[in-house]
């Protein structure tokens, strides 16, 4: 068996603003983080996603992690760097066909379909790789831990749970919170998100 914990990088100001954009945590989202690196769960193996969110967010966990490119956001085209305000200020019908229709990507980067499928193929990937021979008990187990953006989290959980893609829009995922996906013969079990230790004021 396979666990998977993914885990949503820390705060900063793109995220409050609901902008599509890359930046660090911002100094108190580090903060929250280096407190939260203590209860981070068992794993053999961690992974983050490239975003420097992501990155500065396992550095501040302490996690020796291997950068994922798999694991990016999803890709918002032209809409980078701008905010949904703006957008939906400017192109209002394309913003209301990205958000009810999930194989659309009228910005010219990635669909919501596309994305569900490249997080679920990481996740099928690494449920069916063989052990090595005559492991130890944990890594028989397969313990992985990912910090990625909570999109991708969305994404997995959909994948993961067989929901129906416009679902994606109904999960909510908060900063510095873990999701626990156990997977086994054919299907994936969860553990919804929850705060890690010392990550909250």
């Amino acid at each position: 068996m396979v666990r998977i914990t993914l885990v949503a990088p820390a705060v900063n100001a793109a995220l409050r603003q609901v902008r599509f954009d890359d930046a660090p945590p911002d100094p108190a989202g580090v903060r929250r983080a280096e407190a939260a690196a203590a209860a981070l769960p068992h794993h053999d193996t961690a992974f983050t996603a490239p975003s420097a969110r992501c990155r500065g967010t396992a550095q501040a966990l302490g996690l020796a992690a291997a950068v994922a490119p798999e694991l990016g956001d999803l890709d918002v085209g032209r809409w980078r760097g701008r905010s949904l305000d703006e957008v939906g200020q400017e192109a209002p019908e394309e913003v209301a066909a990205w958000l009810s229709d999930p194989a659309v990507a009228p910005h010219g980067g990635e669909s919501l379909l596309e994305l569900v499928e490249r997080i679920g193929a990481w996740l099928e990937a690494h449920r069916e790789s063989p052990p090595p021979a005559a492991p130890p008990a944990s890594a028989r187990e397969g313990r992985l831990l990912a910090v990625v953006e909570p999109t991708v989290v969305r994404a997995a959980l959909v994948h993961a749970l067989g929901l129906p893609a416009p679902a994606f829009w109904r999960l909510d995922v908060a900063p510095l919170t873990a999701t626990e996906l156990s997977g086994r013969a054919g299907r994936w079990n969860l553990r919804c998100g929850y705060p890690l230790a010392g990550s909250v004021p």
